[in-house]
């Protein structure tokens, strides 16, 4: 008889211990635009995550739009937030970073695909190689591409030689709920968006806060280490 492992309860996460103080972090937390706010609820919920972590400083970017307007407007996006816009070279002034898209036929949307793909002057120089990163996404639909999506965009990490730090099952007894609909998988938080009225659930926002947390004291470790 299967049997699922004896985890900890949501409330109490696996955390790696800080053995000893660190310097401080500076965490670049990057989310496109959500059409419907899916991205930017996770986004600001691993945020507070990192942000709970002494010493780290967590900020929030969106990365450019690429639609023209009058295409936004017949999909019914709303307008953007007042979050900052994020050019690539950015990227290298952060300590750590965490990606967050929504899925496109299960890979990550093409607007940040296009940012990821101005980044050629960081790879050539190798400004990212050894900087952790992380992965948070939505989807459309439960089969629409919550291991697809993070799985395919690992090879843009790869590239850049980053280190990818997934969250495993790190999130304990939340990790293995079949009550419940919830997006997410080992590889980062997620969340689905439907129609576009479904909005993330508060087991799914936990799981984001969570992320935040756990990435930024593995993050702040390997800083601490270098």
């Amino acid at each position: 008889m299967l049997r699922w492992p004896t985890l900890g309860p949501v409330s109490e996460p696996q955390i790696p211990p800080l053995l000893r103080p660190l310097p401080e972090l500076i965490l670049k937390l990057i989310r496109y635009y959500s059409m419907y706010g899916h991205v930017e609820k996770l986004a600001e919920e691993i945020k507070k995550g990192a942000s709970s972590v002494e010493g780290v400083e967590a900020k929030l970017w969106q990365v450019p739009e690429t639609l023209p307007e009058e295409v936004l407007a017949k999909m019914s996006a709303p307008p953007k937030s007042d979050v900052p816009i994020i050019t690539p070279k950015e990227l290298a002034e952060a300590d750590g970073l965490i990606f967050g898209f929504p899925t496109r036929f299960g890979m990550m949307a093409a607007q940040f695909k296009a940012f990821l793909d101005a980044t050629g002057s960081l790879w050539r120089m190798q400004q990212l190689a050894g900087k952790p990163a992380g992965i948070f996404y939505s989807t459309g639909s439960q089969g629409g591409g919550q291991e697809t999506t993070p799985l395919t965009a690992i090879t843009q990490l790869v590239h850049h030689g980053m280190i990818f730090v997934p969250i495993g099952y790190t999130f304990g007894a939340g990790m293995f709920e079949m009550e419940r609909v919830k997006g997410g998988s080992p590889y980062g938080a997620g969340t689905f968006a439907g129609d576009g009225s479904r909005c993330p659930t508060e087991l799914e926002l936990e799981q984001a806060f969570h992320q935040g947390k756990y990435f930024a004291v593995i993050a702040k470790k390997l800083k601490g280490s270098a």
